[in-house]
């Protein structure tokens, strides 16, 4: 079933801190036994509690009672026994004896089996812990497999669990100190092909250690390239000298997907759905991820692999429980928002003003049609010359009226030149088009509104040429306006059109960013009130190239009814090219983001008129082009793109850096990915 997580790879985990009833395992069992029921009912396929959840952890001395070890491991063999009907990988901490020493262990339960036995390999034995009174680290076990609660079971920290039947679900186990080693045990497992990492863990509450606890989680998340999952004793433990607060976390990549309450009176819980594929495609990307594992040596080849079978259900909908962002390149969060405009407006002004300083050449040649990319372009440069200290009267901008420019665009154009001190030029290419129209035989020449790609191109063609030889005769800098949404969809006109310049300032810089940025540089009024006027008054307008005159009721040249609206395909643009998913879980993954205006958060200034919802029909339909023309149209004006800075980690498309492929590859295996999804869809 499409609407499916496990079909797209993903996998649902769960973190619990339940109640802890101190030195009685039996009553652990139940709590363990209710909440892995839980996670099953709630289609979760991993079940993680704390460190020595079945005894409970600040037991100290009890733990060498042989009664209560008796009855850990009689809890153990019930956990594993009602284990046999629940879904979820269950990972529960329990004391293990072995050969006249004690281990701090995860045990890995599946359906009725030892999976295996993780014992922990880092004891503290500093300020509050004492470990090293009661247990033995993973290195000191005289085994490699174990007889325990009834089963036979592998014994060790260099273990990987991986699911046979879902495709990239390998886990990796260590236990609360591990991860505050100079070298986690994880860092291992991973590069030995864990893709999520979990943590049983009795780490106690101090002020500031959650703060700590979580940056270590979201900093082993990257460190791996994967998901890391987290889980804290809680409410229970015995206080005689700590305290505890049940911190739970689920970070994927950087990213935390999830975290529970703190101080509860009971039990507490957190949820999060891991995306499989990224990891793995970040891995595949990511030479220093192999050359690690190369460096690793002996020590990755060493890991043993335990397989199973998940059986996770694949005919019944599985929504996915996960936030998934609308604009991957405009985050909603309002401090992150802010973070990210600053970064990438100083990106753009830096790597503009190296490109002055290494030429040397005085002036700027820019042309502006009061649209968005080349207001965004012109404010860069304007900013440029500050940070150089040259007059902005350098900066000769251009107005390039056609047969369809309007007079709301071309004010705007030159409220905005004017506003910035700019020096304003004006060419009407409209004689000029007229003539080569001519010279060409084309029918508009003829007194027909034959508006083909032909009437267009003349347009946009004439206006770069124009800009080169002002730059010729001006001894200027041309600057380009395109953005990566075009580049991406081929919407430029090569060579002797847009697709040129000396330098492309937005090359790097998503369409639905460029309008955050020019937002974020009004509400600063950066560049004085007027001008932020006026920059809000092109935020206004609709996104087009007018290159055609409105037709009979008055509508202008809509861009985003051609190619699609450039929200869905900014999204496209960066699950293709950040991580190179398909057609199907791009489908599924936009679904998500955008059947709802009501769901999820939207950045902030997003008016409510603006908070549009997709349907599938509108995202399978508006990817169809964007795969025709991204795979099989474009790719030969990318490998001829002039230079421009890299902005977003998600990657630009210039041939020299981010993205590389051949000019005339085939787009049929994405076309006919889109086909089949359209068949299932009924579409």
């Amino acid at each position: 079933m499409f609407d499916n997580i496990h079909r797209h790879r993903f996998v649902r985990a769960a973190a619990f801190a339940p109640l802890v009833h101190a030195a009685d395992p039996q009553r652990n069992l139940d709590s363990h036994v209710r909440l892995a029921t839980e996670a099953h009912e709630a289609d979760a396929s991993l079940a993680l509690f704390p460190e020595l959840s079945l005894t409970g952890y600040a037991i100290d001395d009890l733990h060498q009672q042989a009664p209560l070890l008796d009855a850990a491991e009689a809890a153990a063999a019930g956990l594993i026994a009602a284990s046999a009907d629940l879904r979820p990988v269950i990972l529960a901490g329990a004391p293990v004896r072995l050969r006249g020493q004690l281990f701090n262990c995860a045990l890995v339960i599946h359906r009725g089996r030892l999976l295996g036995v993780v014992p922990k390999s880092f004891l503290p034995n500093y300020r509050e812990f004492y470990e090293k009174r009661w247990f033995a680290t993973a290195q000191g076990a005289a085994a490699r497999e174990i007889d325990f609660a009834g089963q036979t079971a592998p014994l060790g920290a260099d273990l990987i669990f991986e699911a046979a039947d879902l495709p990239g679900f390998a886990l990796h186990v260590e236990i609360c100190e591990d991860l505050w080693a100079m070298h986690p045990p994880s860092l291992d497992g991973a590069l030995a092909g864990a893709s999520v990492m979990a943590n049983l863990s009795a780490s106690n509450a101090t002020i500031g250690k959650a703060r700590e606890r979580a940056d270590l989680c979201r900093v082993q998340s990257l460190k791996t390239v994967g998901a890391y999952i987290f889980a804290a004793s809680g409410a229970g433990e015995s206080t005689t000298d700590l305290a505890w607060d049940g911190q739970l976390t689920v970070h994927e990549l950087g990213v935390k997907l999830a975290e529970s309450e703190r101080f509860a009176n009971d039990d507490t819980r957190a949820f999060a759905d891991i995306d499989l594929e990224r990891i793995e495609q970040d891995r595949l990307r990511l030479a220093t991820f192999r050359d690690s594992a190369l460096a690793a040596g002996e020590r990755v080849r060493a890991f043993r692999h335990v397989r199973f079978e998940l059986a996770p259900p694949l005919d019944a909908a599985i929504p996915l429980n996960r936030e998934v962002g609308r604009f991957p390149f405009v985050p909603a969060d309002a401090a992150r928002l802010d973070e990210d405009c600053y970064e990438a407006y100083n990106i753009q002004v830096q790597a503009l003003a190296q490109r002055f300083r290494a030429t040397g050449i005085p002036r700027a040649v820019i042309g502006v049609s009061g649209g968005l990319d080349s207001t965004q372009a012109l404010i860069v440069t304007a900013r440029a010359f500050d940070r150089l200290g040259r007059d902005r009267a350098d900066i000769l901008a251009y107005t390039l009226p056609g047969f369809a420019t309007s007079e709301g665009t071309h004010a705007n154009a030159r409220a905005l030149i004017e506003g910035l001190g700019c020096t304003h030029r004006e060419i009407d290419i409209r004689p000029a088009a007229s003539q080569m129209l001519d010279d060409l035989g084309h029918p508009h020449s003829e007194g027909e509104d034959a508006y083909d790609v032909t009437f267009e191109n003349v347009q946009a063609g004439l206006r770069t040429d124009y800009l080169f030889r002002a730059a010729n005769h001006e001894n200027g800098l041309v600057i380009g306006t395109g953005d990566l949404s075009e580049l991406a969809l081929g919407w430029c006109t090569y060579g002797v059109g847009d697709q040129m310049a000396h330098y492309n300032v937005n090359a790097g810089v998503a369409k639905t960013l460029i309008q955050h940025l020019i937002a974020w540089t009004a509400r600063r009024e950066t560049f004085g009130a007027a001008v932020s006027k006026t920059l809000f008054a092109i935020l206004d307008t609709e996104i087009s190239p007018e290159l055609v005159p409105p037709g009979a009721e008055g509508a202008i040249q809509s861009t985003q009814d051609v190619i699609g609206p450039y929200a869905l395909q900014d999204f496209t643009l960066h699950h293709a090219v950040r991580f190179g998913m398909g057609p199907a879980k791009i489908a599924f993954l936009a679904h998500a983001a955008w059947s709802d205006a009501g769901r999820g958060a939207w950045p902030p200034h997003v008016a409510e008129a603006d908070r549009t919802a997709f349907g599938m029909d509108e995202i399978v339909k508006w990817l169809e082009v964007f795969a025709k023309r991204f795979y099989g149209q474009s790719q030969f004006k990318r490998s001829a793109m002039p230079n421009g800075p890299k902005v977003t980690s998600a990657g630009a498309l210039s041939p020299r850096g981010d993205w590389r492929m051949p000019s005339d590859s085939s787009a049929r295996v994405w076309l006919d990915e889109i086909a089949a999804l359209k068949a299932e869809l009924k579409l």
